[in-house]
């Protein structure tokens, strides 16, 4: 395999933290992105930069000025960006309803916004040199939207489009844009998880009190029976990494609890959508 600039966004924790050193220990040179690395995550940036191979840089994903001043860094360091980890992101639970515009604005600002600032700067130089890779994290819940984690769903969906028509647009010029759908994991990000602020609205959904409880519960016990590793998520960048080029899936999931449900629907979904680029007179973009 040769050897890769890699960027990667939120590796102060979780998938990120992980894809960093995983990719890192094959020989790329990875630029690990986090924000406030003089700060609360100053002892994290320290770590990982301590680990060969990794340079830590300072990057806010909601911040137009952080985004090129970082990328900018690499590009004057290293002249390339081969692949692109949009990992960072937000998680949001709790009733839609007591979400405002505000709320929403800023989950998409985190989880799509924020990942096509990296995707803009990158794509220029990839498709100058016919080839490069940008691997986008969503979830399996960008594919289906499940109560009390609607606005979460809702930006991850917004993701998975920009994704997906990229993927098509992208691969006859020799660059794949791809999807990682993780499932659940036991990762830091489920103690950040954001909440609506319109808290007042919940007061007319008390007959829903008992389901949040419900979920965590059945959470948890799926954690338990199954075990699952945010190991196998750097597994996965690493192996798409390796892919070849052209011949990356447009979607990828890694979820030992309800995998399968998720690559069902992805299953069924690609037929019909074949039949409609066809239908649409790009059966050459299936190819």
């Amino acid at each position: 395999m040769s050897k890769k600039v890699v960027l990667i966004t939120g590796t102060n924790s979780g998938f990120g933290w992980l894809t960093a050193q995983s990719v890192a220990a094959l020989g790329h040179k990875v630029y690990a992105t986090m924000r406030d690395t003089a700060g609360k995550n100053a002892e994290k940036a320290q770590a990982l930069s301590r680990v060969e191979n990794v340079t830590v840089v300072d990057l806010e994903v909601t911040d137009e000025a952080s985004v090129k001043k970082a990328f900018d860094s690499i590009i004057a360091a290293e002249g390339k960006v081969d692949v692109l980890v949009n990992n960072a992101g937000a998680s949001m639970f709790g009733v839609g309803e007591t979400s405002t515009p505000a709320d929403l604005q800023r989950m998409l600002d985190i989880n799509v916004i924020g990942p096509w600032r990296l995707m803009k700067l990158a794509l220029p130089g990839m498709r100058e040199r016919s080839d490069g890779l940008i691997i986008n994290v969503t979830s399996g819940f960008g594919r289906v939207s499940f109560p009390f984690f609607t606005m979460y769903c809702a930006s991850k969906f917004s993701l998975e489009g920009l994704s997906e028509g990229l993927y098509y647009e992208l691969r006859p010029l020799g660059v794949d844009v791809v999807i990682l759908e993780p499932g659940g994991f036991p990762t830091e990000m489920g103690s950040k998880v954001q909440t609506g602020t319109d808290i007042a609205v919940a007061e007319g959904y008390k007959a829903l009190d008992d389901y949040p409880g419900k979920i965590f519960s059945a959470i948890g016990q799926l954690f338990e029976t199954h075990k699952p590793d945010p190991q196998d998520i750097a597994d996965a960048v690493v192996e798409l990494i390796g892919a070849p080029k052209g011949e990356r899936p447009v979607r990828t999931v890694v979820d030992p609890t309800t995998g399968q449900f998720i690559g069902a629907i992805n299953e069924g979904t690609q037929i019909e959508f074949n039949k409609t680029m066809e239908a649409y007179g790009l059966r050459e973009m299936l190819a």
